[in-house]
């Protein structure tokens, strides 16, 4: 399933906010550098339930992923 797609299942099933396993589902990365990358402040997040568990906004995922696509990586 190509990335786009991830999103879109995603978003139907949740209204438009993903959790943390989503999103990692979607960059290709582990749970836990989502979670640093949202303390970071390089991914927006929203803490729900007594636990402060996340949800992120798909369109938060979509720009995220935009910036990157716009960073070339190979210069350095």
């Amino acid at each position: 399933m190509i990335i786009s797609e991830m999103i879109e299942h995603n978003s139907e099933k949740n209204d438009s906010l993903l959790t943390t396993s989503d999103v990692a589902g979607i960059l290709g990365i582990h749970q836990n550098t989502v979670r640093r990358w949202s303390d970071m402040g390089l991914i927006r997040s929203f803490r729900i339930s007594q636990r402060g568990d996340r949800r992120y906004k798909q369109k938060d995922i979509v720009s995220f992923l935009d910036d990157l696509k716009g960073h070339d990586f190979g210069k350095y």
